[in-house]
């Protein structure tokens, strides 16, 4: 067993249960220290690793590893992507309008922006709601640090119709928020695409960015790759989704198959995506379009 692993995934998982660490503590009958080291890796027993599993309402094999891990919260997950991040040597990110580890400080300014209204709509459960995305939003910003430090190699690609969606209604384009930031959204998101079409042209080292023509993309997923493994994550959680109504499940395996799966698909989208100038020029005209609107 990888006790290091192991702990990561505890972390994560309590994150996604919304429970405390104290009362998961308290009902393991241990402190809250010793639950704080065993996500630290610290050496775990077994029937322990029962208990938690029972107490989080998952697979012992999930927690241990071995099986396919399941999400349902941003915070579990983005919390769980943190730690895959840290130690991926290659990122490679399909579906989404942006790549978030290589966004502004202006983008993450928006969703702190973001974040703040959609407590405020909350009434009595806004505190929570505030704490809640503090979070995530903490769990983020550790994200872009990590690959600061680290910078593992990024390869991008973005769908045509998703980006000029992501042009059109910006930032956060699902959430309901007043006149004023949702047009502050619109200006991040028009930044956030032209300096997708700057690197598309500079095509600065460890960084890959490419346009898929054509139709919607079927599906939204990341490979990431270690020196001994890949992991294949299949997100329906954006950068920029709430931390509260956002809905779906997200998926995270090591199974050969299903990386493999993936790969072979990526690698087609890729060597029939646009790149370079080419996608440089096609972007810079959606941002035109955009503009003249």
């Amino acid at each position: 067993m990888r006790l290091n692993e192991i702990g990561q995934q505890l972390r994560a998982y309590r994150l996604e249960s919304g429970m405390r660490a104290e009362e998961i503590a308290a009902r393991l009958g241990v402190s809250r220290a010793a639950l704080y080291r065993y996500e630290k890796g610290e050496v775990i027993k077994l029937d322990t690793v029962q208990r938690l599993a029972e107490l989080l309402k998952i697979s012992p094999l999930s927690l241990l590893g071995i099986g396919v891990e399941y999400y349902s919260r941003t915070i579990g997950f983005f919390e769980r992507v943190r730690q895959l991040e840290e130690t991926a040597d290659q990122v490679l990110q399909v579906g989404e309008p942006l790549c978030y580890l290589v966004t502004s400080e202006a983008y993450d300014s928006v969703l702190v922006q973001v974040s703040a209204e959609v407590a405020e709509q909350a009434g009595s459960d806004s505190p929570t709601v505030k704490a809640l995305s503090e979070q995530v939003l903490g769990i983020m910003s550790a994200r872009k640090r990590a690959y600061q430090m680290r910078r593992p190699n990024l390869i991008t690609m973005i769908s045509e119709p998703v980006m000029q969606r992501f042009l059109e209604q910006g930032v956060a384009d699902s959430l309901p928020l007043s006149g004023g930031l949702r047009v502050l959204c619109r200006k991040v998101a028009a930044a956030e695409v032209e300096t997708i079409a700057a690197m598309l042209e500079t095509e600065p080292m460890g960084l890959q960015f490419s346009l898929i023509p054509g139709g919607e993309l079927s599906t939204n997923c990341s490979l990431l790759r270690q020196r001994d493994r890949a992991t294949l994550v299949i997100n329906p959680f954006r950068s920029d989704a709430s931390c509260v109504n956002a809905s779906g499940v997200a998926l995270v395996t090591s199974a050969p198959e299903a990386v493999t799966s993936h790969q072979r698909v990526a690698e087609t989208m890729w060597r029939d995506s646009l790149k370079g100038a080419a996608a440089a020029r096609r972007v810079r005209e959606l941002l035109a379009g955009y503009a003249a609107q």
